[in-house]
């Protein structure tokens, strides 16, 4: 067992655990530790524990020190200074008339890198303007492209349902969202419809896909034939959520709506009957 702890450096961001060390934290605290971008600030938001060796990556770093207001002020400077050099990389972008769009710029806490983060919808040469830029900030400079989804993230919005994105306010990481979600869950397949601000399928269409996966394996298949209190019929529709199955009856020819259990107890007494 080893003690660790959580940190987060960006809002919503991923999570990585590092060794408490030496010092007695609490869990509300802000620290100072060492990446693989150099050393960073951070804020805890998993308060010391014990995990199993097999679910972290060893060795883990200690914590060099617990922040300091002055550390809170670097932080602040930096945020200052990386607006200034987002308003010269857009410059310099234009001026080299390269087709990307410049989404965020970040400084490490200790100065010695500065990230450019950008959205393309291909590769581009942008070597004359890492020359420029590092002409200017005098400092290791590194221009990063990302996906449109990581866009939506440092940029956030107001998705289709009103709320802020999930991305940019809670989701650490980003899950696989399929078409097979949705048409599991029975939403129009309209791209309109199920796509967030990023343009891809929404996030939230993994939420409760696993009850409707476990609902699904329980209920019967649609064209499956059946006995209901009714007569027999063959299913022709399903509300997963609310266990309902929709029947076309062969005789009457309607189609009329069963709970899924009510069918299970017809079906278990016909069963019986033809044993």
């Amino acid at each position: 067992m080893h003690e660790v702890i959580g940190v987060r450096f960006k809002k919503a961001g991923k999570i990585y655990y590092f060794s408490p060390g030496p010092f007695q934290l609490t869990g509300a605290e802000a620290v100072i530790v060492e990446t693989s971008r150099g050393v960073e600030y951070g804020k805890i938001v998993v308060p010391p524990k014990f995990v199993n060796e097999e679910d972290i990556v060893l060795p883990l770093k200690p914590v060099m020190r617990v922040a300091t207001s002055k550390d809170e002020e670097t932080v602040r400077e930096n945020k200052r200074a990386a607006e200034d050099a987002f308003a010269t990389c857009h410059e310099k972008i234009v001026e080299h008339q390269l087709d990307m769009k410049l989404v965020d710029v970040e400084y490490t806490f200790d100065r010695n890198k500065v990230l450019f983060y950008f959205t393309a919808d291909g590769r581009i040469d942008f070597r004359e303007l890492v020359k420029d830029l590092a002409a200017i900030f005098r400092t290791r400079i590194e221009l990063r492209q990302i996906g449109v989804r990581d866009e939506a993230k440092m940029l956030g919005g107001i998705g289709p349902c009103g709320r802020m994105l999930c991305c940019s306010t809670f989701l650490g990481d980003f899950e696989p969202v399929s078409i097979k979600m949705a048409k599991d869950q029975n939403l129009s397949l309209n791209p309109a419809k199920i796509s967030g601000l990023c343009g891809r399928l929404m996030c939230c269409l993994k939420y409760e896909n696993d009850t409707y996966e476990e609902a699904k394996k329980e209920m019967p298949d649609i064209g499956k034939p059946i006995v209901t209190p009714d007569g027999k019929g063959k299913v022709v529709g399903l509300n997963l959520l609310d266990r309902i199955v929709q029947v076309q009856l062969a005789e009457e020819q309607q189609t009329l709506e069963y709970a899924f259990e009510e069918l299970m107890r017809k079906e278990t007494v016909a069963s019986e009957a033809t044993e």
